[in-house]
């Protein structure tokens, strides 16, 4: 995943940190770690709305931010790349 172009705009960081969370739902994550990450990718998936004003939104990453924070191993590498994307979409929001 590390071979992809950042995200240019805010709008497609968030869009991008919906799909790389949604890809971890698909791969055999540990069931502690997966609770963490679920709640993250909904919080994720109402971040990228488009009702939401630009503050709710830094606001929505930043909650995910920790909760990815708080995901710990996930015991899959394909998992592991998604993730440290997620990662580096969630600063692509909070550092613009």
């Amino acid at each position: 995943m590390s071979n992809e172009k950042p995200p240019s705009t805010r709008d497609e960081a968030v869009s991008e940190l919906v799909r790389h969370l949604t890809a971890t739902a698909k791969r055999p994550v540990r069931p502690a770690t997966n609770r963490w990450l679920g709640e993250a990718e909904a919080v994720a998936r109402d971040a990228a709305t488009d009702e939401l004003d630009a503050d709710v939104r830094i606001t929505r990453v930043q909650q995910v931010a920790e909760l990815l924070g708080s995901a710990g191993e996930t015991g899959d590498d394909v998992a592991d790349d998604h993730l440290e994307s997620a990662r580096a979409c969630c600063a692509a929001v909070l550092d613009e």
